[in-house]
């Protein structure tokens, strides 16, 4: 049997989606080229912040400003992914309030590398959508589906284990 639905997210949905993920694309627009960079991300206050050191990535979401940023995910048990995306302006944070507020969210750079900027995305437009994967579908390791009977739960990590150094995963 095929389920061809595809369901539309409503607002709320989506950002529950965001705030329960750490890793997204941006996509920007680099001399009349659209480009695409991999970032951990923080929900706060209903806008996308990360943080980032100097180069195309923050020179293009200063001076370009408007951007996309995407997430997806997947369901095994339920046999559904789903994918959202936030369309906004970004802005470089420069007020020592704001930095130092971001300072407090947990944003760690992914290499040793110094990223004192910060990045607000101020989302205009929410949207996402989720859909069944045909049950006919073998889901396996090649669309991100592992078989989770074979992890070994000594090696397996639980979601309530710490997301980021030094800050508890949200209860």
């Amino acid at each position: 049997m095929h389920r061809d639905l595809t369901e539309i997210l409503d607002e709320p949905t989506c950002w529950e989606l965001l705030a329960a993920n750490t890793v997204g694309r941006l996509a920007v627009d680099v001399g009349g080229q659209p480009d695409i960079f991999p970032i951990n991300y923080f929900v706060d206050h209903g806008s996308i912040v990360f943080r980032t050191g100097a180069g195309t990535k923050l020179a293009a979401t200063v001076l370009m400003r408007r951007v996309a940023f995407e997430i997806d995910g997947y369901d095994p048990g339920g046999r559904s992914a789903w994918s959202v995306v936030v369309k906004g302006v970004a802005t470089e944070l420069e007020r020592l309030t704001e930095i130092l507020t971001a300072e407090d969210l947990p944003l760690y750079p992914w290499i040793a590398t110094i990223k004192p900027s910060f990045v607000r995305i101020g989302a205009r437009e929410v949207s996402g959508r989720r859909f069944h994967v045909a049950d006919d579908i073998a889901p396996d390791s090649s669309i991100g589906w592992a078989d989770t009977s074979a992890v070994d739960p000594a090696v397996a990590r639980a979601p309530e284990m710490e997301r980021h150094p030094g800050t508890t995963a949200p209860s």
